[in-house]
């Protein structure tokens, strides 16, 4: 798989967002750069927008996108 679409524009990516966990990086591997579809931000911005998008979401919080998702 490729980069993720929004990578250009997302605050996560771009180290945009605060309070930002050590293995950010390793994050950017797995959910940005290689398979996208497991992302919480993805899964939120494919559902309802981006601009839904709640700012401090990380990729690895499927959870909490599913609530974002169902609260649409």
């Amino acid at each position: 798989m490729s980069d993720c679409e929004f990578i250009a524009t997302c605050p996560f990516f771009n180290d945009k967002l605060e309070n930002k966990p050590a293995e950010i990086e390793a994050l950017k591997v797995k959910y940005c750069r290689t398979n996208n579809l497991n992302c919480a931000r993805y899964m939120v911005a494919g559902a309802l927008g981006k601009e839904k998008m709640p700012p401090n979401l990380y990729p690895n919080e499927k959870e909490r996108a599913y609530i974002v998702i169902a609260e649409g």
